[in-house]
C-alpha cells in the first residue's frame, strides 16, 4: 500500500469511525425516547378509552366523584399503579392506587393545580424503580375542545419491556454503527480510484513541464558548453548538497528548477560575448552581468518555476556583499542561490569549456576555500567539502546521459513523482 493509501484508509477509518461512536449513542437515544413514546401514547389513549366507555368524556355534564373513580379504578391494576382525576377546575375528584402505587407515591415529585393543555410525560428514575412513566392528559368532549378534566397516571414499565426497549435501541444503534463502517467501506475504493487518477494526470502534467525545464536548461548550457550534461551535474550537486543542509519539499524543488535555469538569461547575451576566449573587458563584463536580470525576467510568471526566481537571481551573489546584481550579503541571500553558488563555481572550474580546459581536484577545492567568508557562505562551504570527494567520484566519468539519469532519480524522489 503506497503512502497516500495508508494515508486515505487511515482517514477515512478514522471520520468512519468517529461517526459511527457519535450516530450510534444518538441512535440508541432517540430508539429508546421512541419506544418509551410509544408506551405513553398507548397509556395516554387507554385512558382516553376507558374514560370514553364510561361515557364521560364526551359527556357536557361534568364528572361526578364516583362517576371518576369508577373510571380510576378500571385504570388502575394492569396499566397504571397511580390513576388521579380532576375536574376542569383542578379539583381532584378520584384517585386509585395500587399497593405498588402506594410505595411510589411518597417518592414522587409534587406538582400544582393542573391547568396544561396538551399531553406530555415525565420519565423519572427513583430508587428501586428506574423506569417509571408519569403520563398527563387533558380531558376534552372534543379534539379542539374546552378542558372539561384531566388524567394523571403513573406506570411502572415492567422489566421485560425495559429489557425490551433497551434491545431495540441497541439493535438500532448497531445497525447505524455497521451502516457507519460499510460506507466507509464502500467509499474508500471510490476515493482510491478518483485520486489516483487525479494523481496520474497531475504527474503527466509535472512530467511534462520538468521535461520542458530539463529541455530549456539543456539548450541554455549548450550555448557555452559542448553538452547539457553541466546542468544535470549541478542540479544534482545542488540537489546532494541540499539534502545534507535540510532541504526538502518547496524548497527542495525550487533549488532544483533553479539549477537547470540558473543561466536561462544567457540566451540574450551575444556569442561573441559568451564565447569569447579569455578575460571579458568592463563592457562587456556588464553585458554578460545582464543575463542575471533578463534570467529572472524568464522565469518571472511561469507559474510552477517562480521558485527557481531565488537561484536564478542570486546565484551571483557573494556572501561579503560584493556580487551582483544587488550586493545581497549573508543570510539576506536566498539558502538555494548560496548553496548553487559553490556547486556552480566547482562544475565550471571541474569542467571542459570551449575557452578552458578543466582544473585538477584540489586545485578547485583551493579555489573554492579562498573563497570562504568571502564569496561563499562558509557553513555551506565546509559540508560541501566534505561531501565533495565522494560526489567527484560519483559523477567522474558519466556522459550526459548516465548524468541525467543520476539527476532523474533526485527529481522523481523530490517531485513526488512515482516511477
Amino acid at each position: 500500500m503506497n503512502p497516500f493509501h495508508r494515508r486515505a484508509a487511515g482517514r477515512i477509518a478514522t471520520v468512519t469511525v468517529l461517526l459511527a461512536a457519535c450516530a450510534s449513542p444518538a441512535a440508541w437515544f432517540v430508539s429508546r425516547e421512541n419506544a418509551e413514546k410509544e408506551v405513553v401514547a398507548f397509556a395516554q389513549e387507554e385512558s382516553r378509552r376507558v374514560l370514553s366507555v364510561q361515557g364521560r368524556v364526551r359527556s357536557a355534564e361534568p364528572l361526578t366523584a364516583a362517576q371518576a373513580l369508577e373510571a380510576a379504578h378500571l385504570l388502575t391494576g394492569g396499566l397504571f399503579e397511580i390513576a388521579e382525576i380532576y375536574a376542569a377546575d383542578g379539583t381532584k375528584l378520584a384517585e386509585s392506587v395500587t399497593p405498588a402505587g402506594h410505595l411510589l407515591e411518597p417518592q414522587l415529585p409534587k406538582h400544582g393545580t393542573p391547568k396544561y393543555l396538551n399531553s406530555f410525560y415525565e420519565n423519572l428514575a427513583l430508587p428501586n424503580n428506574p423506569s417509571i412513566l408519569r403520563v398527563f392528559v387533558p380531558l376534552r368532549d372534543a379534539e379542539k375542545g374546552p378542558v372539561t378534566g384531566y388524567f394523571e397516571g403513573v406506570r411502572v414499565i415492567p422489566t421485560w419491556q425495559h429489557d425490551q426497549i433497551l434491545s431495540d435501541a441497541f439493535i438500532v444503534s448497531l445497525m447505524v454503527c455497521l451502516a457507519s463502517l460499510i460506507c466507509g467501506a464502500a467509499i474508500y475504493p471510490v476515493v482510491v480510484h478518483l485520486a489516483g487518477e487525479n494523481e496520474r494526470k497531475t504527474r503527466q502534467v509535472l512530467e511534462s513541464h520538468i521535461a520542458m525545464m530539463e529541455a530549456l536548461g539543456r539548450a541554455i548550457a549548450k550555448r557555452d558548453s559542448d553538452t547539457g550534461a553541466h546542468n544535470y551535474r549541478v542540479a544534482w550537486l545542488a540537489a546532494t548538497l541540499g539534502e545534507a543542509l535540510g532541504l526538502k519539499g518547496s524548497a527542495m524543488q525550487s533549488l532544483i528548477a533553479g539549477s537547470f535555469l540558473h543561466d536561462a538569461g544567457k540566451i540574450g547575451i551575444p556569442d561573441a560575448i559568451l564565447l569569447k576566449p579569455g578575460r571579458l573587458d568592463d563592457a562587456e563584463m556588464t553585458i554578460m552581468r545582464t543575463h542575471v536580470e533578463q534570467g529572472e525576467h524568464i522565469v518571472t510568471g511561469a507559474g510552477w518555476l517562480d521558485g527557481a526566481r531565488d537561484v536564478v537571481g542570486g546565484h551571483h551573489e557573494k556572501w561579503d556583499g560584493s556580487g551582483y546584481p544587488r550586493k545581497l550579503a549573508g543570510e539576506k541571500i536566498p539558502l538555494p542561490a548560496r548553496i548553487f553558488a559553490v556547486v556552480d563555481v566547482f562544475d565550471a572550474l571541474s569542467s571542459r569549456r570551449p575557452y578552458k580546459e578543466p582544473m585538477p581536484f584540489d586545485q578547485v577545492m583551493r579555489i573554492l576555500q579562498e573563497g570562504r567568508g568571502g564569496h561563499f557562505d562558509p557553513t555551506v562551504l565546509d559540508i560541501f567539502t566534505q561531501m565533495a570527494p565522494r560526489m567527484r567520484d560519483q559523477l567522474d566519468g558519466l556522459d550526459e546521459d548516465a548524468t541525467q539519469k543520476l539527476m532523474t532519480d533526485k527529481v522523481l524522489r523530490h517531485f513526488e513523482i512515482l516511477a
